[in-house]
């Protein structure tokens, strides 16, 4: 996340992440060491700032995880992103979670964020966005969730709505490891349970019922996902440059660690074109100040709330 807002003209004056690979990386490319467990540190040592950035755990709300929500010990890092703000109340926030946070508990998780973010005073817009519409050839759809200290109009970005062809993105199997090659058994088995003919250059994405899709695009990645859940043209695994541009990423950038580091850390990640877009229109709203207009229903309209513009 911080990449489009250094790009943008930012300085960023502190950072947090308790994963001590995922710190490696972050010294390599920011030349800092991010300070440890954000539950640990007191919000009043943290400089003050402009806009907080932040990614709080998902597994407590993805699709793929047990859905414990704030049960999870990990769902409640978003109150240390609140007592954050509550302490430095900076212009603005960008939160960055799965989509099923919408959804959890039946709305009552993603109503509770409201609440708190409302009470700490700030405006807030939320949406789901997905990296194919930001010229990536992934379909990874996260809800992006804005605030303003300020009453202020702000649009989310809509994106090209068109995605780069895997051809941008493939390196040649040459090029490629013999080691990320899929086992002749896998390999046949993705055969066997693909339905129609395949097509090239495509991703084979295996889903939990064990189906196999052939498409123009990769399936979301997923730092916990099974190894094989992907496969360049159905017989081998992503590089790590494969799945770094997947990501939006520069092509200087590098993963400190092994595959399985590469795989974890790419895959916590956010899509890094999606995250330029809204910074950009971020920056645009706190320059403008336009004021939010409020529109409410007509009593005929099947909706008692109001929609703010």
């Amino acid at each position: 996340m911080r990449i489009p807002f250094d790009k943008l003209g930012g300085t960023c004056v502190f950072s947090s992440e308790w994963d001590e690979p995922a710190q490696k990386t972050y010294a390599q490319h920011f030349g800092e060491t991010p300070a440890g467990d954000i539950t640990q540190i007191d919000a009043a040592d943290i400089p003050a700032h402009d806009i907080l950035l932040a990614g709080f755990p998902c597994q407590p709300f993805s699709i793929l995880g047990d859905k414990q929500g704030f049960e999870d010990t990990r769902g409640t890092l978003f109150f240390d992103i609140a007592r954050i703000l509550k302490r430095k109340q900076p212009n603005a926030f960008l939160l960055e979670n799965v989509k099923q946070l919408r959804t959890h508990d039946k709305g009552r998780t993603f109503a509770i964020i409201q609440e708190h973010l409302s009470q700490l005073g700030y405006t807030t817009y939320h949406a789901v966005l997905n990296a194919l519409d930001f010229g990536l050839p992934q379909k990874r759809e996260r809800i992006f969730i804005v605030g303003f200290r300020a009453p202020i109009a702000f649009d989310f970005p809509r994106g090209p709505g068109t995605y780069k062809p895997l051809s941008a993105i493939l390196e040649s199997d040459a090029r490629v490891a013999p080691s990320l090659f899929a086992s002749e058994h896998i390999r046949s088995s993705r055969r066997e349970k693909c339905k129609g003919e395949p097509f090239y250059p495509s991703i084979w994405h295996e889903n939990k019922g064990g189906n196999i899709s052939v498409l123009p695009f990769s399936c979301a990645l997923r730092a916990g996902a099974s190894y094989n859940y992907l496969l360049v043209n159905g017989v081998r695994r992503p590089s790590g440059r494969e799945l770094l541009r997947l990501q939006g990423f520069p092509e200087d950038f590098h993963i400190v660690g092994g595959l399985m580091q590469l795989r974890k850390q790419i895959g916590n990640s956010v899509a890094i074109p999606v995250v330029h877009a809204i910074a950009e229109n971020m920056l645009q709203a706190l320059r403008q100040r336009k004021p939010m207009v409020r529109r409410v229903l007509p009593k005929r309209a099947a909706c008692r709330d109001a929609i703010w513009f």
